[in-house]
């Protein structure tokens, strides 16, 4: 089952979002908004809660993402994303 979608509030909510030009909502890192659409590092809107997972297609839900954040997320829950620690000194002592 797939859900509607009304393209007017699609680009609405895309052009909101663009407009302030915040970092991705994935990663926290920096866009760079003129990439073309199709690069990695691209400009995407991501559903913060997937639409298959009952997320709402609306404002409060969608967030600025990288391409490739976007698609490594996929549709998981922000909870489901997992982080990882590095220890990166040692002491030998």
């Amino acid at each position: 089952m797939s859900t509607g979608r009304n393209t007017t509030i699609r680009d609405r909510d895309r052009n909101t979002i663009r407009r302030t030009k915040p970092p991705c909502g994935i990663c926290g890192g920096e866009i760079d908004y003129t990439l073309h659409y199709l690069d990695p590092m691209a400009y995407v809107v991501d559903h913060i809660i997937p639409l298959n997972k009952g997320g709402a297609d609306t404002l409060d839900n969608k967030q600025a993402a990288h391409r490739s954040c976007n698609r490594a997320k996929s549709d998981s829950l922000p909870d489901d994303l997992v982080t990882a620690t590095f220890v990166t000194e040692r002491c030998w002592w």
